[in-house]
């Protein structure tokens, strides 16, 4: 299981391709990570479970960018 303790601001995340598709804003809550903004200026969550790893300063997901970029929450799933 993934520390959320572990995922840090400005970490870049990664796709199972091993592709940079974001970068970590924060951690909202135990179980989502929300993402800087991208180029339109949206923010975007995902939920920690995608994490597969943490390595060299890395947060690794589970699944394709293209995917994850189709999954992705507009919305945080706190509120």
């Amino acid at each position: 299981m993934i520390n959320p303790d572990q995922i840090k601001p400005d970490m870049p995340v990664v796709c199972s391709q091993d592709g940079q598709f974001a970068t970590v804003d924060h951690m909202e809550g135990t179980d989502t990570i929300k993402l800087k903004k991208d180029k339109a200026g949206q923010h975007h969550y995902i939920p920690l479970t995608w994490v597969s790893s943490i390595e060299g300063g890395k947060v690794k997901v589970d699944r394709p960018g293209d995917q994850a970029m189709q999954e992705w929450s507009t919305v945080s799933p706190m509120f």
